[in-house]
Parts: structure tokens; C-alpha cells; sequence
């Protein structure tokens, strides 16, 4: 049985078992029909339970046809529907619930303190499907789509981050320092990464920079990855924050500066990316979206220990 919550708590061979995995299922459903199942089924009679704190649209989809091309079903819960939260009951009776019942739990969650609570009384596998500090699915969805596009390792790439000090940028800087790639980060001068993150950096500066220049943390840049400036659930003032942005807009322009860079965007999208980008050709966002389906199959099979 393993886990999947962040990246850097998985070895660098199980990360690449994952993405070889992913990529020889996706060859193999080419002929395929969206509900028909995997050869071999190799998750059949497996439930997977998921529950969602936040809005999910990607993740939700992924997981789900993810555990129904393995052969398996899905369950979704809301935390609203649970004795959880309307009846008081602990998270230690609810997973001993989640365990009898479910093969693994999959949870999108608002409380890095309840993901490492459920992890501390589940006899089943658990998956992060986005907690505050850390989007490991995504991320690790996001290398597959790199190096599918690129036909290279990532480790030979230059990979780029515009955008706010999020989850999913904690999750990439624990991809760059697995992967062994290059990660240039650019952020306005008062967005903080956290003191767990900066010393990760540190001790690999070498490989991972952070500008207050879009224009400088762009240069040379292969991949250019982006997300919303204004997250889900955001306690900050809006306002403020979208004008300390401005300068950080993706724009054909700045584009321009990386020559033949891709654009990944891990959406929903706000007004950190102009339409001419989003939509133009050297964006890859529908394509990144739809492997999600491909890895998380994978992560499942990992977490099963069903992975060869």
C-alpha cells in the first residue's frame, strides 16, 4: 500500500514508473471507447471513494474514468452529505468507515491538517487530490504532457513558472528537485513561497531561481506553466492582488522572449494569460487536461501496488 500526497515523499524511480506506466496505457486505448475498460482490468471489484471539499472539474473526471478504465467504480461524496461535517462525528471513525468500505480514498481538501489526519487512520491507501500546500496529481500529469509534447526528459528541458506561490508551484519545485530540471520561477516581489519550500530551494539552487521579472525568469524557457492568480477560496485582497500581477500577464509578447515555448495552464484560467496565448498554437492546455485521465490511472495502480 502507498500514498500519493506530495511529490516528495515519492522516490524518483516510483515517479517514472508511474509516467512510463501512463504513457504505454495511453498508446494501448487508442482504438478504445471512453467507459471500455483497460485489458486485463486490473483494478476490477476495486472502489474508489472520493470526497471533495473544493470545486473540482479536471480532478473529478480524471479519478473517475481513471478507476473505470482499470475495471473498477467510483463513489463521490460531499463533505455536507457526511456525519463528518453535520453530525460532528472524527475523522478517525470516518476512515475506519472510508477503510471498510472503499479499496482507496482519494481526498480534495481545504485543511492540510485533515489530509494528515485521514492519512494517520486510514488502512487504505490515500491520494491528495489538492490540498492547500500541494497539487501532486497535477503536476506530476503536467511532466507526462512535457514530455509528450517536447519528446524529451524533463530533465534536459528549461521549465518556467509566471504566476502566484501556490500549491501547485510547491508541487513543480518538488518535480524539479525529483526530476533534476531547471526552474525558473517568476513572482512578484511580496508573494512569499513558504520556509519548508525555501529551504528545498536553497539546497538546490543551483537548479531553482526566483525573479521578480517575468522577462528574466522567461529567457530560454521550454515550458512556460501559469494557473490562476485569484485561487479558490483566496483571503486576500483581490484588488490588490490582481494589479501586483499585471506585469506577470502571459502575452504574445513575453511569450516571445522564449521562442518556441509551450504554454501549460492547469485551469480553471483568469486573466493571467491573453486569449491570443491560451488559444494560439504553442498552448497545450486541452492536451494537458485530458492526460490527467492517463496518470491518475497510474497513481492508482502505484497506490495499490498493482504498478509493473
Amino acid at each position: 500500500m502507498n500514498n500519493f500526497i506530495n511529490i516528495k515523499d515519492i522516490s524518483s524511480k516510483n515517479l517514472r514508473k508511474i509516467l512510463i506506466d501512463a504513457k504505454r496505457r495511453k498508446l494501448k486505448r487508442k482504438k478504445l471507447k471512453t467507459l471500455e475498460s483497460d485489458l486485463g482490468q486490473p483494478l476490477r471489484g476495486k472502489l474508489l471513494i472520493q470526497m471533495f471539499e473544493k470545486s473540482s472539474l479536471r480532478t473529478r473526471l480524471s479519478f473517475y474514468l481513471a478507476i473505470r478504465q482499470l475495471g473498477g467504480s467510483a463513489l463521490t461524496l460531499r463533505p455536507d452529505e457526511l456525519h463528518l461535517s453535520k453530525g460532528g462525528e472524527s475523522i478517525s471513525d470516518t476512515a475506519k468507515i472510508l477503510s471498510t468500505y472503499g479499496d482507496i480514498f482519494m481526498l480534495r481538501t481545504d485543511s492540510e491538517k485533515k489530509l494528515v489526519s485521514f492519512k494517520k487512520n486510514l488502512s487504505i491507501p490515500l491520494i491528495n487530490g489538492l490540498s492547500p500546500l500541494s497539487h501532486p496529481a497535477q503536476i506530476l500529469s503536467d511532466i507526462f504532457t512535457i514530455e509528450e509534447i517536447t519528446k524529451k526528459n524533463i530533465s534536459k528541458l528549461n521549465i518556467c513558472w509566471i504566476g502566484d506561490t501556490n500549491n501547485v508551484l510547491n508541487s513543480l519545485i518538488e518535480a524539479s528537485i525529483k526530476f533534476s530540471f531547471k526552474l525558473n520561477i517568476g513572482c512578484p516581489k511580496n508573494y512569499h513561497l513558504s520556509k519548508d519550500i525555501l529551504n528545498q530551494i536553497k539546497k538546490n539552487k543551483k537548479t531553482i531561481k526566483t525573479f521578480n521579472n517575468p522577462k528574466k525568469a522567461i529567457k530560454n524557457a521550454d515550458v512556460v506553466l501559469t494557473d490562476k492568480v485569484i485561487s479558490m477560496n483566496d483571503k486576500v485582497n483581490k484588488k490588490k492582488k490582481i494589479k501586483d500581477f499585471l506585469q506577470f500577464k502571459i502575452t504574445s509578447k513575453l511569450m516571445s522572449l522564449s521562442k518556441n515555448a509551450y504554454l501549460l495552464h492547469c485551469l480553471p484560467r483568469g486573466n493571467e494569460v491573453s486569449d491570443e496565448v491560451f488559444y494560439g498554437n504553442r498552448s497545450k492546455v486541452w492536451q494537458q487536461a485530458y492526460n490527467r485521465i492517463h496518470v491518475q490511472k497510474s497513481i492508482l495502480l502505484f497506490c495499490l501496488g498493482k504498478l509493473r
